[in-house]
């Protein structure tokens, strides 16, 4: 598979409040979660996600930094990406948020020295 058609793989969302409204999804993440996904609230529709996720949703809106963390899907190993959004004053108001199994992480060879 060439390299830019890995990217619809990766399910990406951004959420809007405190309540992480879904307020878009990509193709990867329509599949992944479902259409009906978008419009409501990311703890009532990706009810597939371990609770750390939510955590990790959570802490990004609070503190405005972006942070990610393996988490457990479909028993498969997923990095979870998190990172705030913000208008153009610097207020937070939602976070963004993307999937990369495991396996489609690329590793780095050691230098050789």
């Amino acid at each position: 598979m060439p390299e830019g058609d890995a990217l619809p793989s990766r399910p990406a969302a951004m959420c809007r409040g405190q309540g992480h409204l879904i307020v878009y999804g990509n193709p990867a993440f329509l599949a992944a979660f479902g259409a009906q996904a978008v419009g409501m609230p990311a703890r009532e529709s990706l009810v597939s996600l371990p609770a750390s996720a939510f955590a990790l949703l959570d802490l990004v809106l609070a503190r405005g930094k972006p942070l990610a963390k393996w988490i457990k899907l479909d028993d498969a190993d997923w990095r979870l990406t998190v990172a705030p959004r913000t208008d153009p004053s610097g207020e937070v108001y939602g976070v963004s948020f993307h999937l990369r199994a495991r396996s489609d992480v690329s590793s780095v060879p050691a230098e050789q020295g």
